[in-house]
């Protein structure tokens, strides 16, 4: 047998991680790439592994539960049992299906459970997501509190910093009659507040209040659960997992917020951001908590050690072409991280223009 090749997440796991494993269907793809890394207790049944569960003391339990889902849906009641139970409450809790039926996706979704492949994925992605989620909960048990604990800081230039404060001064000064247009508008048109605040993840996985002119219905955030099992990016190899949310034709946009979207009109307080110093005018786009937390390899994570932005790279060069794929967007928000400067800033600031009017099929 050859030795694997580890990436960091790997090494720093080790096989010192003890998975509790319950299924037949998958245990002979899946053991085959996850035995060298993993400790792994094997059960044919999910009373199998409840039993070998409560067998265990603190000191023996295993860091992640690996269950694969079941025609009758057992499995969604003994996560629920294990999470009503404080010993058990703490633990990792992947599935694994056979079947692409959304509703045992929301099912999952709704129990908070920490993953859910679908049939066939790349088994060493599972590898090294399992890896980062016992990384994850070592380090911090929320996103929140790892981007205090991050070891490369990001600093803005002062060239940068000066920039962002005096054009996004002039723009506020400027566009002010417009911003107060559109607060009335969208006060006479629907109910709700002017102005949606959401928890976003910049640089350095650093979160704080992301600001835009509501263009949805007050409900859009419970919405997005099912909508998202229905529309959404899938993965090149044809997976079900995607950073990068966006919903054809949404149904939780008001009329107003579509022309308020078509138009850009609706990322104007996102101005107040940058004054703040929680974005650049140029930078990568900063992403809500729950995709941040999908872009958990070297590879991606890379994306946040650049300045966070208004506008970027992948926002002037296919913006409105829907053949972007996700991880062309990834490599752009990657290069822009790796290659930002002053000229680089001007050239981005410059296209955005023409990029606004173009109508967006993504």
């Amino acid at each position: 047998m050859t030795n694997p090749i580890a990436t960091e997440w790997n090494e720093n796991a080790g096989s010192h991680t003890k998975i509790a494993y319950a299924g037949l269907a998958l245990r002979d793809i899946v053991s085959k790439e996850l035995d060298p890394y993993f400790q792994i207790s094997y059960n044919d049944y999910l009373s199998q592994v409840e039993d070998f569960l409560g067998n265990q003391s603190i000191l023996t339990l295993p860091e992640i539960i690996l269950l694969e889902v079941d025609e009758q849906g057992e499995c969604f009641d003994l996560i629920e049992r294990l999470k009503g139970n404080p010993l058990f409450s703490g633990l990792i809790i992947v599935l694994l299906s056979l079947s692409n039926d959304k509703s045992l996706k929301l099912d999952a979704m709704r129990l908070k459970v920490h993953d859910f492949y679908i049939y066939p994925f790349s088994i060493s992605d599972l590898r090294e997501r399992l890896n980062f989620l016992v990384k994850f909960k070592l380090i911090k048990p929320r996103l929140l509190e790892i981007s205090k604990e991050v070891d490369i800081k990001y600093s803005m230039p002062a060239g940068k910093r000066f920039m962002d404060l005096f054009i996004s001064g002039l723009m506020i000064l400027f566009l002010s009659p417009i911003m107060l247009a559109v607060v009335i508008a969208i006060k006479l048109g629907s109910k709700g507040p002017v102005i949606y605040k959401s928890k976003r993840v910049g640089t350095g996985y650093k979160i704080f209040d992301f600001y835009k002119f509501r263009s949805m219905r007050t409900d859009a955030d419970k919405m997005l659960v099912e909508l998202s099992t229905q529309n959404q990016y899938a993965n090149e190899d044809g997976g079900t997992k995607a950073a990068f949310v966006k919903i054809k034709d949404d149904p939780r946009v008001t009329k107003l917020g579509k022309f308020l979207r078509n138009s850009s009109l609706d990322e104007l307080p996102q101005l107040f951001n940058i004054l703040l110093g929680d974005m650049s005018l140029v930078g990568n786009r900063p992403l809500p908590v729950y995709e941040a937390e999908m872009l958990t390899s070297n590879e991606w994570s890379m994306r946040f050690l650049g300045p966070a932005g208004l506008t970027g790279l992948w926002q002037i060069t296919k913006r409105g072409k829907a053949d972007m794929s996700e991880r062309e967007r990834k490599k752009l928000d990657n290069f822009y991280a790796q290659n930002y400067s002053f000229w680089l800033d001007w050239k981005i600031l410059i296209r955005t223009v023409p990029a606004v009017f173009q109508k967006e099929k993504v």
